[in-house]
């Protein structure tokens, strides 16, 4: 049984689906599509921007998206997963790569989200902090027991784990997580503290959105975030959409609880193709990964 996965913020690269609008029809009126979606020419960010364009919330979430979408109808033609997942935003790619969600729904609802996100960072500042080398459970008791806000934001692969909070939690939580026996722990360049308390502006606008929006049954299971567990009912994915921006991304559980369920392959759908498949590497080696690839 196969899987497909999609990423989330943080596989953009400049120049991202150029070579796909240019060689095939189908992406071209994708990418047409969506710029009228969103009211701005995306495609000239992507193609033409810099790296420092491309960063901005409300730009990097509609271009991940719109790559994976674009990759997976091309590269997977045929092909229907016995599975999906996505880690944080990718979790809507997966949702319309399944058919829960419309493409066209998919992408207003990102960017809505990408747009709350970005005004609750510009609202509070905060910030990210990859921690590697400890075990989960310390660096959630070192969060814990911070008066400042900091908690465990992506449960990315056993020894790596990304915290979320105010610059001020974060940077008392730095200090600690050394003096715990962190191997690293590194401030992200990231705009806000995402998956974290910080985020409940964002998350109080984006339900709204969500609630009015059509979610049908998908075509196969999708493991979500927030429970890293497998669903079928639209409504239960709603309920788990909504409370992702606050919540951690449990993606170690999710894969592990997609091997035990009978998944023997991993192929990542966007993006770099990499980031994914080095997280479920370091989760299991023996599993087989590999980037879907686009002739």
């Amino acid at each position: 049984m196969t899987a497909y996965v999609f990423p989330g913020q943080g596989a953009q690269f400049v120049g991202m689906g150029k070579d796909l609008y240019m060689a095939h029809d189908e992406a071209k009126a994708l990418f047409v599509r969506a710029n009228e979606i969103l009211g701005f020419k995306l495609s000239n960010i992507m193609f033409e921007g810099s790296a420092e364009d491309l960063k901005q919330t409300k730009v990097t979430q509609p271009a991940i998206f719109l790559h994976s979408i674009i990759s997976y109808r091309l590269g997977g033609k045929g092909i229907q997963p016995s599975a999906v997942a996505g880690h944080s935003l990718g979790e809507f790619s997966a949702l319309v790569a399944c058919g829960a969600l419309s493409f066209e729904d998919g992408l207003q609802l990102v960017s809505q989200r990408a747009n709350a996100m970005q005004e609750a960072c510009e609202g509070a500042a905060g910030t990210m902090a990859a921690v590697i080398g400890l075990d989960d459970k310390i660096v959630e008791d070192v969060c814990n027991a911070i008066d400042k806000t900091v908690v465990a934001a992506n449960y990315n692969c056993p020894g790596q784990l990304v915290i979320s909070g105010s610059e001020e939690g974060i940077e008392a939580a730095v200090v600690d997580l050394k003096k715990a026996g962190a191997r690293m722990v590194k401030v992200l360049q990231v705009g806000g503290a995402f998956h974290s308390p910080m985020m409940a502006p964002a998350k109080d606008k984006l339900e709204a959105a969500i609630k009015q929006t059509t979610f049908k049954e998908p075509q196969c299971p999708i493991y979500q975030n927030i429970t890293a567990a497998s669903t079928t009912s639209p409504m239960v994915i709603q309920e788990n959409l909504i409370a992702q921006l606050t919540a951690p991304v449990r993606w170690t559980q999710t894969v592990q609880n997609m091997l035990a369920d009978g998944i023997e392959e991993f192929v990542e759908v966007g993006g770099t193709g990499a980031v994914l498949r080095g997280m479920i590497k370091r989760i299991n080696r023996k599993i087989p990964t590999k980037k879907l690839e686009i002739s």
